[in-house]
């Protein structure tokens, strides 16, 4: 049996991204670093990673360019158990409600179990955030649903919205500003309806720009076009140098044809062998922003 990736994750300290990997009930990480070479080929079919940490039981075959990655009963039974699901109101744990920053104008509120840190942040792509309070999940819940509709901010970013803008960031004041502008308008809402049982957190805006590597990503770039893969296909190959990690997304330099992001969602379920610097891009791509893919770089 081969090793199935399960995508990027980010610890709960602030460490760096991981690759995951599945081979029946076993499990490992591969942790990245930014400057090394990374390179990888698809073989055979994607099969479905599965839910809540279990395989599927009929290893489904699910479609390349799904960033979901999962079978239709999978993905039922993983959102069923998601908080967002609220299909679990006497979830004991402690949550927290925080906003965070994508790109100009791109600020979203959400909540994340607290034992969880800031991972779920990173896990977003969240380029800044800020806490705003701790509580109970139904009281976290209630002032989620409060600050979207009185700040008019949503709960949900889509993500080619994010990836678009990631290579040309405003200045850390700015972007840490736009967050303490609404953090302001949101505590100012005390007595308005915030739930009693949430605690008000202080302003402090936290900047991911480092761990993702994304100021020296731009710098790579150089105003040239950036590609993203749109699906992994049998026997495609991506492989070029790691220079940052946002989200699920891998940034990879791989010469003259600049810089390609993948999206490790993309890559969930596929058995991957090593490839060599010199094996390039040969799956399809799509300028970041665009709408029309290619059939590879080369």
């Amino acid at each position: 049996m081969e090793w199935q990736c399960t995508g990027l994750r980010w610890p709960e300290e602030r460490g760096g991204p991981v690759l995951g990997w599945r081979r029946g009930r076993d499990v490992r990480g591969s942790a990245l670093a930014f400057g090394s070479e990374l390179g990888f080929r698809a073989a055979g079919e994607r099969r479905c990673s599965g839910a809540r940490g279990n395989a599927c039981p009929v290893a489904a075959v699910v479609p390349g360019r799904s960033t979901g990655g999962r079978c239709p009963e999978c993905g039922r039974l993983d959102r069923a158990h998601s908080v967002a699901a609220d299909t679990i109101p006497d979830d004991p744990r402690t949550y927290r409600v925080y906003l965070a920053w994508f790109g100009a104008g791109m600020v979203k509120v959400g909540i994340t179990a607290e034992e969880r840190g800031a991972a779920r942040l990173r896990e977003q792509g969240a380029l800044v955030f800020s806490w705003l309070g701790r509580g109970p999940l139904m009281a976290a819940r209630r002032a989620e649903e409060l600050l979207r509709a009185a700040l008019g901010v949503p709960d949900r970013i889509p993500y080619a919205r994010k990836r678009a803008v990631r290579m040309d960031l405003p200045a850390r004041a700015v972007r840490a500003g736009e967050v303490a502008e609404l953090y302001g308008r949101a505590v100012a809402l005390d007595g308005g309806g915030w739930p009693q049982a949430l605690e008000r957190l202080p302003f402090e805006a936290v900047d991911h720009a480092g761990i993702f590597g994304i100021d020296a990503a731009a710098g790579v770039a150089g105003g040239r076009v950036v590609r993203a893969v749109t699906g992994l296909v049998d026997g495609g190959a991506v492989a070029g140098r790691l220079i940052a990690a946002a989200g699920p997304d891998l940034h990879l330099e791989t010469g003259a044809d600049g810089v390609v992001v993948v999206d490790t969602r993309l890559m969930s379920g596929w058995a991957l062998a090593a490839a060599g610097p010199g094996a390039g891009v040969s799956v399809p791509t799509v300028a970041v922003g665009g709408g029309a893919s290619q059939g590879g770089l080369f």
